[in-house]
């Protein structure tokens, strides 16, 4: 979705499953348009494609379309190795000028597949276009502005050609125009205080639960998390906090396995939410979380010095994370010994080096001047 939106490859090729005619057909496509590039002197590398407004246009189609809060750590990478720019600030800011304008799983009842069946990218980008919401002069590989994305490839017998994108949804329970939205903005907030700065997916909570104050519990681990609650410790009100799961510590694995049981707490009625230096990608889901915190509880971050019992505060309509004890004088958290094996090892030097979740948890551009 994002490359399409960048204009990075071939118009409406985001969704087209493989295996098929029409896929075949976009991968020629792709190569006979790289031939004439090289023929007709038309330069057109990543250094040129890539600037500003493409990477404005890629954080739009994230909000736009529900995407996942995993890019809220590769868009800054992104922009930092073009030399620009970007930080949680800027897309929360964003967030509250785009519309959301599709429900895909795991924030809608259909998958990618019904999205491009509803009218998919070629309808989202045409809409976000003449709602002016898209920088349409940007440098695309296929094309001389962002105009012929709004169309999409269509088999003509056996020849490839563009057509207008549907006028319609075909399904307004999955994508919609921006003049009739699911949501007024993208739902993608920063949330900060004296625990630092971290992401708060909200277009999938309850606006009801985007307020959460209740007592922490410490955990190191999502196994930990896991065995308090099928031993009953978590039936409460309770901000679980799962620290040392930031890029330094362990590289940030997915934790999935946290989601199933704080929905299933939340719907015992108890108010529940997640904060964590560590990753949930999309599927946060229902349950209020505050993810990617930085700085991570490995590089001094204030999550290191939380105690179990003490008060959290989580507000998306302000825009808050905070807790409500004096912690700086505190010793920080040991971090837990990491198993061996599995060739973590060969990966030790990279965990060493990266950056901060927010400046794209990066080793390569650690220390850079942006």
């Amino acid at each position: 979705m994002m490359m399409e939106l960048m204009g990075l490859h071939m118009p409406g090729a985001a969704f087209i499953n493989p295996g098929t005619k029409l896929r075949t057909e976009l991968t020629r496509a792709a190569t006979h348009r790289l031939a004439q590039i090289g023929k007709i002197g038309d330069y057109r590398p990543l250094g040129r494609c890539v600037d500003e407004k493409a990477i404005v246009n890629a954080c739009v189609g994230l909000l736009a379309t529900g995407g996942s809060t995993n890019h809220a750590i590769h868009l800054p990478a992104m922009a930092r190795a073009a030399g620009i720019h970007l930080d949680w600030q800027d897309i929360d800011e964003l967030s509250a000028s785009v519309p959301l304008i599709a429900r895909v799983y795991p924030n809608g009842s259909g998958d990618v597949n019904h999205f491009h069946a509803a009218g998919g990218m070629g309808f989202v980008i045409r809409e976000l276009l003449d709602a002016g919401l898209l920088h349409r002069d940007i440098m695309t590989v296929a094309a001389d502005d962002l105009t012929a994305y709004g169309q999409e490839p269509v088999l003509d017998g056996e020849a490839l050609v563009w057509s207008d994108a549907p006028a319609t949804s075909a399904d307004d329970s999955m994508l919609r125009p921006p003049s009739a939205p699911f949501l007024p903005d993208g739902g993608m907030r920063l949330v900060q205080g004296n625990l630092g700065r971290a992401i708060f997916k909200t277009s999938a909570v309850d606006p009801g639960r985007w307020i959460i104050e209740a007592p922490a519990r410490v955990f190191s681990t999502q196994e930990d998390v896991l065995a308090a609650f099928k031993a009953g410790e978590l039936d409460c009100d309770v901000v679980v906090v799962v620290r040392f799961q930031g890029p330094r510590a362990n590289g940030m694995p997915e934790l999935h396995k946290l989601t199933p049981p704080l929905g299933v707490l939340q719907d015992r009625g108890f108010r529940v939410a997640l904060v964590t230096d560590g990753r949930m990608s999309g599927a946060s889901g229902k349950v209020p979380a505050a993810i990617h915190l930085t700085p991570e509880a490995l590089d001094g971050g204030p999550i290191a010095r939380i105690r179990d019992g003490d008060i959290i505060k989580l507000c998306g309509h302000d825009g808050i994370l905070e807790v409500k004890a004096e912690i700086a004088s505190r010793e920080p958290a040991t971090a837990p010994l990491q198993e061996e094996g599995m060739g973590r090892e060969l990966f030790a030097h990279m965990r060493a080096q990266a950056d901060s979740a927010e400046r794209g948890a990066c080793a390569m551009l650690a220390g850079a001047g942006l």
